[in-house]
């Protein structure tokens, strides 16, 4: 690495692509400039971008088992490190959703408090602005129309791979590593002692420390937290997107960064190309408005004749119409056929038709969907550009002599948008931020 660089605020991995779009967003949102790298930077991606102050790798580990874990989170971690920021985050989706054998939390624990030779590591789960909330150490979350625990979410209980069957965070996490569970609840931060209840917490020997988060105020206290026990050495924590906004608002109130700008306006295109690869309710929703709206759609599944499927797709999108491609409509069973080498050739009839028509802006709906196929892209880092709806925010590409450098694109959890959130990417419409 260059030794002149100025090392950043803040570093990242995310275990899946659009959580790590969701963090972009919060620092875009911010005006603290950013980077987001699809993958190990190397030396000339990082000089491009050597003005950020905070910077991120997309990952994928939250779809893989403990093998790949071992194998590839040490050396992202290590970069991270040798990047020289106070605070380093793996994010991790707001639903906490993992398991023991698949996108283990508790073993990315390990390996960066080993990376990073730290004894202990807060977990930052709250998003309220996400419609998340930690509190006494159990997560709740909202549907379209209410808050449930988390093992009583009608969409999370039941997810295909990770479903969630304990809200307790200590206890799920327990399933998952060795490490000793410690808390910082709500109680704590009412009273005004919750630094003094994370202190005695450190000091009784408890290495992962779930901390409540409710609202803008505990979050801004976890932030300060966190922030000043990074001051005595590079700490590495756990958490959600809410772990973010917490150490923006400390920075603010501390002047490391200035005031947030004004949000930007994208302005509208002609036309979208829409790939989705989730089965949650609300994604279908969005797919059936779409189909409902004027978007040509077309189902794809591994058994697709791409070769018959491709032509008509393109004259679709050269008669100026939006398409949607999409696998499910709703919850389905997953089998192997659905996995990542499915979600990569989507990837690559996603660059085709892009190549083929010039449609210059794309959503891709679903993780595991995102985070595989966008690698078929080649883009080698993503910066934000503009907020479209809370955790799902609209992204610039970059790819340095490629037909698809500077592609627009939103990378999409399954949860995230209102019923007509392609039109609004399409259209260039902007939700207000709400915490």
């Amino acid at each position: 690495m260059n030794n002149a660089r100025t090392n950043p605020l803040y570093t990242w991995y995310g275990d899946d692509f659009t959580g790590s779009t969701d963090v972009l967003e919060r620092l875009g949102l911010a005006g603290v400039p950013t980077v987001l790298f699809t993958g190990l930077p190397n030396e000339g991606d990082l000089r491009a971008f050597a003005d950020c102050r905070a910077l991120g790798i997309a990952g994928q580990s939250r779809s893989q088992g403990l093998e790949w874990m071992d194998t590839h989170l040490p050396q992202m971690f290590a970069l991270l490190r040798e990047m020289g920021a106070a605070v380093n985050h793996y994010k991790v989706c707001s639903t906490f959703d993992s398991a023991p054998h698949v996108g283990s939390i508790g073993r990315a624990l390990e390996l960066g408090m080993k990376a990073f030779g730290c004894s202990f590591a807060p977990v930052v789960v709250g998003a309220p602005h996400l419609g998340r909330w930690v509190v006494f150490g159990h997560l709740f979350a909202a549907d379209r129309r209410q808050v449930h625990r988390i093992d009583r979410h009608p969409n999370m209980q039941h997810h295909p791979v990770t479903p969630m069957n304990e809200a307790d965070l200590r206890l799920h996490l327990a399933l998952q590593t060795g490490l000793r569970m410690g808390l910082v609840d709500l109680a704590a931060f009412q009273q005004g002692n919750a630094q003094v209840r994370l202190q005695q917490e450190i000091a009784r020997g408890a290495q992962a420390i779930v901390v409540d988060g409710v609202d803008q105020a505990t979050l801004t206290e976890t932030g300060r937290m966190v922030q000043e026990l990074a001051a005595e050495q590079p700490l590495f924590a756990v958490g959600s997107s809410g772990l973010t906004y917490g150490l923006l608002e400390y920075w603010r109130s501390a002047g490391l960064i200035a005031a947030a700008p004004e949000p930007a306006q994208p302005a509208a295109v002609d036309r979208l190309l829409v790939l989705c690869g989730s089965c949650s309710p609300a994604t279908a929703r969005q797919i059936e408005w779409a189909r409902q709206n004027g978007f040509a759609h077309w189902h794809v599944d591994p058994e697709t004749p791409w070769d018959a499927l491709r032509p008509e797709v393109e004259r679709a999108l050269a008669a100026g119409k939006s398409v949607v491609l999409y696998t499910a409509l709703g919850a389905q069973t997953i089998t192997e056929s659905y996995g990542a080498a499915f979600s990569a050739r989507l990837g690559e009839e996603l660059r085709r038709l892009l190549l083929a028509s010039g449609v210059r802006r794309v959503v891709v709906a679903g993780g595991d969907t995102s985070t595989h196929a966008v690698k078929q892209l080649e883009l080698r880092a993503l910066t934000f550009t503009a907020s479209l709806t809370p955790g799902a925010p609209l992204c610039k590409g970059h790819a340095q002599g490629s037909p698809l450098d500077g592609l627009e694109l939103v990378l999409k959890g399954g949860q995230m948008g209102p019923d007509n959130f392609f039109a609004w990417v399409r259209d260039g419409h902007c939700m207000p931020q709400i915490f």
